[in-house]
């Protein structure tokens, strides 16, 4: 069945419907990059160049779909980041990586989205830009590759391409000239069509993971132990999937220290130390080569990198493992738990949730 944000596009309707986009209208952009006006007026431009482009009149409808709700959605925290200085000039800092985030809540929480769609639409708001600015990354190869992983490069030329014609600027045609050097690049690195494919997961890992990794460097595989690291919002099935999927190995689990110790789950100044206890625990397993389980929620990028870090420091080979169920579903889980966190607990979460990338670990498995 194909997925739809909504049946009705027409743009009276769409405020209605969706509160975020009627706070478009009272959000305003630099008259320099933006003459045509509010993020609004920005938005329903976009669409419609969107909807002129041949090359995107020849994709398929749930193609279609993605593409038109990731344009609809790409400034959607301009709202949020947007401020005028002395000199009148208006930007809006880091609105592509809190649209990512707010684009995850909508499409998780008020319509239900398919996850693999889900994390494309998201991808593409976090990276719309990309195309523009990727030759002023420190290094855009790395960039490029990466975000391949994430979405697919000539959708998001098309949407990067929708974003600049969609605006009135003295600049539009060298912003174009731009989109057309992307497309050059990313052909020549070989991520135009697809990802880059890499010698072993392990090559992959080490080019992402190292400050002067090497796109060919092929790394030899000499692992003492596997951690199975699991991630996901409390109440979404990681024990579940311990009791399952355990081999008769050893599994740290924050919560059972937590009860242990009876430490309630919002007390910031003992889960640090309890997060300390584990690591210690994980060090003994890592230095007899050890496997184990570490089964937490793990909802940032830089609490999983923090401990990933430490893992491969002992030469561990990882397995990250992302376990998500279906809004409705998730709620009633947590309230059908021993333990229930409350509602705004759950809430605050979600907004922090921060989908792990392939990018993360030796392998990233996804269960949703």
């Amino acid at each position: 069945m194909e997925w739809k944000l909504t049946a009705d596009k027409d743009w009276l309707k769409l405020e209605k419907q969706f509160s975020w986009v009627a706070d478009m209208q009272n959000v305003p952009q630099d008259p320099v990059h933006h003459a045509e006006g509010n993020v609004a007026i920005h938005t329903q431009l976009v669409l419609e160049q969107l909807q002129q482009s041949s090359d995107y009149r020849g994709l398929n409808r749930q193609r279609q779909e993605l593409l038109w709700t990731a344009a609809l959605l790409h400034d959607v925290e301009k709202r949020s980041t947007t401020s005028v200085d002395r000199k009148g000039r208006v930007s809006s800092p880091g609105h592509a990586r809190k649209g990512a985030q707010t684009a995850r809540q909508i499409l998780f929480r008020d319509v239900e989205t398919p996850f693999a769609l889900r994390e494309e639409i998201v991808g593409l708001v976090r990276y719309h830009g990309l195309p523009l600015w990727l030759m002023d990354k420190v290094d855009p190869m790395r960039s490029a590759l990466e975000v391949s992983l994430r979405v697919n490069m000539p959708e998001l030329k098309l949407l990067a391409e929708a974003d600049a014609k969609g605006r009135i600027c003295r600049d539009q045609n060298a912003l174009l000239d731009v989109l057309e050097l992307f497309e050059l690049y990313t052909r020549e690195i070989g991520c135009w069509y697809s990802p880059r494919s890499f010698a072993t997961l392990n090559a992959q890992f080490t080019y992402f993971n190292k400050a002067d990794g090497y796109v060919d460097y092929v790394p030899f595989d000499r692992f003492r132990s596997k951690v199975t690291m699991l991630a996901g919002l409390p109440g979404m099935g990681k024990d579940h999937y311990v009791t399952n999927h355990n081999e008769d190995i050893p599994v740290i689990s924050l919560d059972d220290i937590r009860r242990r110790y009876s430490i309630d789950p919002t007390d910031r100044k003992r889960n640090g130390w309890v997060v300390q206890q584990a690591k210690e625990e994980a060090k003994i397993y890592l230095r007899r080569g050890q496997d184990f389980i570490w089964n937490a929620t793990n909802i940032t990028t830089l609490m999983r990198q923090q401990l990933i870090d430490l893992f491969v420091s002992y030469q561990a080979y990882v397995k990250l493992v992302y376990i998500e169920k279906p809004y409705s579903q998730w709620r009633l889980q947590n309230r059908n738990r021993a333990y229930p966190l409350p509602d705004v607990v759950l809430d605050k979460m979600l907004h922090n949730l921060e989908v792990p990338q392939l990018t993360e670990a030796h392998e990233v498995l996804y269960l949703a």
